[in-house]
């Protein structure tokens, strides 16, 4: 044990002297911490009282009385003693690899130099101003498939987008092949949007209780354009307003968040609600804001001010998918309570409402009619004005988490939780095929028939 320690304590005094610059609590610390130690110190969940997610919490102690990380005082450093620990009952990241002696090299060099904090706030969020990070390589061929969460058609319609893991497919929906695959994408997608003009691809993604983005790429391309909406949880979604100079992102920190498209400046943050936020839509003006949230209600704000408007909670339960009326004064909404209801901005009163046999989740908004996937394994296809359905689209072995139009080709389509993709034509509802969005993943046979 002796000789590990010096050996360990050796490799740390080399690690240190390589590393001639101060320390950048932003850019080399903070990101350590985001990756390794938020899912169990964030803010819903902090193991032995103690928080991470800010550089404020950071520096606090937790149930200890020793403070995290104390300036130019390594051994009253309770984070760092953990991190060095040889006990892996006490050692962090308790469930993870430990850190490496590079990294531990760097906590430390940072508490000699003083714990000192370069970021813009210290009672920011990490996630807020650490560098974006280079997601990892998807893999490249899947060993079992994944829900599809999110999916939409190109301008042309010549490929449907899907979600994947860190990535975004793209596929023929007239016979299901892969056509590319966009890297560089968080863990998990859920949110997919095209610009008005067609030029860019935005995707709400992440990793739970971790880090959450919403990721701009080049359509034709993916080259990544920039990252915005960074925070310590995903982001369920993202949409550009009519105009396609404003993006809205959605978040499971309960915040709804609008960015200006040309720079990424952040322009408006609300956090009416209290609990995650599923989904948000602008109005056919682009002056108001809908949001969709799991603490059972969805809202109205100016989208200039961010202002509440107006709340309506008569779900009752998770509330999962938000859009406005063609004319701009009611809004539709659906959830847990197997509904989609229609309901007034003015006063907050349902107008109508439609049940479905299992939850429903997003609703698609595509002009003259919106579409309403649900856990009954089920798309229908709504008239926007009055509500009417106009065909429902089964033939799915799964809940449907999401769906999409293209007008051009009259196409739907619709992402399983099993990790198939279906298509149907809208003109009849005949599918044209389906195909599991899983690149190299072979489907089991069907069983035979006795």
């Amino acid at each position: 044990m002796k000789y590990s320690l010096l050996t360990a304590a050796f490799i740390l005094s080399i690690c240190a002297a390589a590393h001639a610059d101060p320390v950048s609590f932003k850019a080399e610390i903070a990101p350590l911490l985001v990756n390794n130690c938020l899912a169990c110190h964030g803010p819903k969940k902090a193991e032995g009282g103690y928080r991470i997610d800010t550089f404020e919490k950071v520096i606090a102690a937790g149930d200890s009385s020793s403070p995290g990380f104390h300036a130019k005082d390594v051994d009253g450093s309770e984070g760092f003693r953990r991190l060095i620990s040889t006990d892996v009952k006490e050692r962090m990241p308790l469930d993870g690899d430990p850190m490496t002696a590079e990294q531990v090299a760097l906590f430390k060099k940072w508490i000699e130099e003083g714990a000192n904090f370069d970021g813009p706030d210290p009672k920011a969020p990490l996630a807020s101003y650490i560098p974006p990070p280079k997601h990892p390589a998807a893999p490249e061929k899947y060993n079992a498939t994944m829900p599809i969460t999110a999916v939409a058609f190109t301008p042309d319609g010549s490929q449907l987008l899907v979600a994947g893991y860190h990535e975004v497919t793209a596929w023929n929906p007239t016979d299901g092949q892969l056509i590319r695959r966009i890297s560089n994408v968080g863990q998990r997608t859920y949110g997919i949007s095209i610009s008005p003009d067609g030029q860019l691809l935005a995707v709400a993604c992440g990793a739970p209780g971790r880090l959450g983005e919403c990721r701009i790429y080049k359509l034709d391309n993916g080259e990544l354009v920039r990252v915005i909406s960074t925070t310590s949880d995903v982001v369920y979604d993202c949409q550009f307003n009519h105009a396609g100079d404003r993006i809205a992102t959605a978040a499971a920190d309960g915040a709804i968040r609008v960015f200006e498209v040309a720079t990424g400046k952040e322009q408006l943050t609300i956090t009416s609600h209290s609990d995650w936020v599923f989904a948000v839509a602008w109005s056919p003006d682009g002056n108001k804001l809908a949001s969709a949230s799991r603490d059972k209600t969805a809202k109205v704000y100016d989208a200039k001010t961010g202002d509440l408007l107006i709340t309506y909670s008569n779900h009752n339960k998770e509330v999962r998918g938000v859009l406005f009326h063609p004319e701009g004064n009611e809004v539709f909404s659906s959830g847990s309570d197997n509904k989609v209801q229609r309901w007034t901005i003015s006063e907050a009163k349902r107008t109508a409402e439609v049940g479905f046999g299992g939850e429903v989740y997003k609703l698609g908004n595509f002009g003259e009619f919106f579409l309403a996937s649900s856990a009954d394994n089920k798309v229908r296809q709504f008239a926007a004005k009055d509500q009417k359905q106009i065909r429902e689209y089964p033939g799915a072995k799964d809940w449907v988490l999401t769906a999409a139009y293209h007008d051009g080709t009259k196409r739907i389509a619709g992402g399983t939780f099993d990790g198939q993709v279906i298509i149907w034509n809208a003109e009849d509802g005949k599918q044209v095929t389906s195909f599991y969005a899983a690149p190299g993943f072979t489907p089991p046979p069907a069983p035979e028939k006795k």
